[in-house]
């Protein structure tokens, strides 16, 4: 093994790691082992290519982004009101290339590179977490018994909260009646809306 080539495994190290450290604190699935060796295998295999001779190195890249698709899909979750682990799948992808940037020979174009992802990962969730403030979507279930009316009236009151609906479901069952909603509007106008129905005592069942 070359000094350079020590150097190039090193510094897959440091960046998985600082990128994995920002995962951990923010205690994500994949956090700082997962990204350092999602970095230093990346960029372990990227330098055998080259010291094998691969006719077609694009083909070995292709080839290590397509082998971290379970990785990636095991990060990500589905649970009744949102998807999550979408933004630490992605981080794995760029971890990979930053990898095979470093394997490759290209270590300032990979520091650049994960600067810039730090910057979204530290800096920009809380710009997104401003957004969300301003607008964001919510499922709601409402279930109440059944008065021989639909729970239009809620869609009504939704409104009242400057809520706009984008899609709602209503399903009868034998003595009960119930309702589903994705809203959008802001957190505040969410928040009084959810206070609300908590205190509603024709609602038999809420979830928010």
């Amino acid at each position: 093994m070359t000094d350079a080539e020590m150097y190039r495994l090193l510094l897959a190290l440091a960046i998985g790691a600082v990128i994995g450290a920002e995962r951990e604190y923010r205690s994500k699935s994949a956090g700082l082992r997962t990204m350092i060796m999602v970095s230093v295998s990346s960029c372990l295999f990227t330098m055998l290519s080259i010291k094998i001779g691969v006719e077609n190195p694009d083909r070995l890249a292709a080839n290590i982004l397509t082998g971290l698709g379970f990785l990636g899909a095991g990060v990500i979750f589905k649970d009744e009101n949102r998807i999550s682990g979408i933004t630490t799948a992605t981080t794995i992808w760029m971890t990979a290339a930053l990898g095979m940037a470093v394997g490759a020979g290209y270590e300032v174009l990979s520091l650049f590179s994960a600067v810039i992802v730090m910057m979204v990962l530290a800096i920009l969730i809380y710009v997104q977490e401003q957004i969300e403030d301003l607008n964001q979507a919510r499922h709601y279930r409402i279930v109440c018994f059944y008065k021989q009316e639909t729970l239009d009236k809620y869609e009504e009151l939704f409104k009242t909260y400057q809520l706009k609906v984008i899609r709602n479901t209503q399903h009868k069952n034998q003595n009960r009646i119930s309702g589903r909603w994705i809203l959008i509007g802001s957190a505040a106008n969410h928040q009084r809306l959810t206070e609300y129905l908590l205190n509603d005592p024709d609602i038999q069942e809420l979830n928010f």
